[in-house]
């Protein structure tokens, strides 16, 4: 891993949320490697290069919550959004006020993770990997972003600082939390493909895509 970096995030509350639960928003225990990769992509994103999210340390104790939140309770339907490309003067808009919905979810409180993750580059005319870490490397430290960065939904805020080693665990020992989302295959069908999380002393190592540990 040549081009790789140290990120620690934390932040008051997370939902990293569970695809199986339709009605109300169940997180994982842990942050997912589509969550880390989001982080990474707030701060630096291009289209020459491509995150790979190698391995998550969980930092502190798992701590749950519940929160009553408001969201949309609809969907802009595929008609709607075609229609308005063909008329520009079609709006399109969904009323808040119309569609509020209240749900139930179930987070984490008082989350910290270190993600170590590095970048590959997509196609061969941008060879130039040094510049992008270090102009990551430059953007987090100054605190730089394309927009905020965030654990698992945008209320919930992601605090991040460069470091150079792992801070001490909460965590010891092994511990087996299931099946995990591990990313989405955009090249079939956008299906999702998911991973078995084992937790080793806080760390979680990250299959990469095409691994026979990854299902889908």
């Amino acid at each position: 891993m040549p081009f790789g970096v140290k990120l620690k995030v934390w932040g008051s509350y997370a939902c990293f949320t569970r695809p199986e639960f339709a009605s109300e928003r169940v997180s994982y225990d842990v942050m997912t490697p589509s969550a880390a990769r989001g982080v990474l992509e707030a701060i630096y994103w291009k289209p020459e290069i491509r995150w790979v999210v190698d391995k998550i340390h969980v930092l502190n104790e798992i701590r749950w919550g519940t929160m009553k939140r408001n969201e949309v309770g609809v969907r802009l339907s595929l008609g709607a959004v075609e229609k308005a490309m063909k008329n520009l003067s079609t709006p399109i808009r969904v009323s808040i006020a119309d569609n509020r919905v209240q749900r139930s979810t179930r987070l984490l409180r008082d989350v910290a993770y270190v993600i170590e993750a590095h970048f590959e580059l997509v196609g061969t005319n941008h060879p130039n990997t040094v510049r992008h870490k270090e102009t990551f490397e430059r953007r987090a430290l100054a605190g730089q972003q394309f927009h905020q960065p965030y654990l698992g939904c945008r209320e919930f805020v992601a605090f991040y600082e460069l470091v150079d080693r792992v801070p001490p665990s909460f965590h010891a020992g092994e511990k087996d939390f299931g099946l995990m989302l591990h990313s989405i295959d955009f090249a079939n069908g956008s299906s999702p493909c998911f991973f078995r999380v084992i937790m080793r002393d806080g760390e979680i190592t990250v299959p990469p895509v095409g691994d026979k540990r990854v299902i889908g």
